[in-house]
């Protein structure tokens, strides 16, 4: 017969965990509700970091210093004619060039163009400024001239004829010369090879006659010059003393 007291006792939740630990022998014990929530016994939260060091900045250089851009010289008229030949595009003036570069006069021009092509010279270049139009531009030495064609697969190599290389030959020595005198020397009509030749780029109308004239004049081009490797007119061989074009 069981004992109401103890049946009570049972009951009581507290007491059932207190036999139970006895019978454990651990030293347990129970904390209250109370005593949990208590500020004290809560964990203490963590210090916070200190903030991470900023990244290094990136040196970037600027712009130059007054001082530093003050040190460079201007650069002279020479120069200056120089860039323009290299930017290229039309051939360069020396009304163009005057106009560009302040107190130049056309005789200043003239010997800047003259004073580079010695320095090209000397120095072995494989370029030089050349007379086109009525101008000048930069361009490269004949003995240069295949590599441009085997890089953008220049225009095929055209054999002269004889009789075209007849009134090349009269051309060159007599310009400006008119169709006429061409075929009073040549003892032929020349008009067809004359219109080959403007073809082909090595003859160009220089001028027309009188006004009122139908007649034009011929003369020989830059392109004649470099494909004969001629820097000017006065390189032509002497007429009886060398062999003709």
């Amino acid at each position: 017969m069981t004992d109401p007291d103890n049946t009570s006792k049972e009951a009581d939740p507290l007491a059932l965990g207190r036999r139970a630990a006895a019978q454990l022998s651990g030293d347990w014990q129970l904390d209250s509700l109370d005593e949990a929530l208590r500020p004290e016994a809560a964990e203490t939260p963590p210090e916070p970091l200190p903030p991470a060091p900023p990244p290094p900045e990136r040196l970037v250089p600027g712009p130059p210093t007054p001082a530093a851009a003050a040190t460079e010289p201007p650069p002279s008229p020479e120069q200056i004619i120089e860039a323009m030949l290299f930017v290229g595009g039309h051939p360069l003036t020396a009304a163009v060039a005057c106009s560009a570069i302040r107190g130049l006069s056309p005789e200043q021009f003239q010997q800047a163009i003259d004073a580079l092509n010695k320095r090209y010279r000397e120095q072995w270049r494989p370029y030089l400024i050349e007379p086109r139009d009525d101008g000048f531009v930069l361009a490269i030495r004949p003995a240069y001239r295949h590599l441009r064609e085997r890089l953008f697969g220049g225009p095929r190599e055209t054999r002269l004829s004889q009789p075209a290389l007849d009134v090349l030959a009269v051309v060159a020595y007599r310009q400006p010369v008119s169709k006429a005198e061409v075929d009073a020397l040549r003892g032929i009509d020349s008009g067809a090879v004359l219109r080959q030749l403007v073809r082909l780029g090595l003859v160009a109308v220089q001028h027309r006659a009188e006004a009122g004239s139908r007649e034009v004049r011929y003369g020989t081009t830059a392109r004649f010059l470099s494909t004969f490797g001629l820097s000017s007119l006065d390189d032509l061989p002497r007429l009886g003393e060398a062999t003709p074009l």
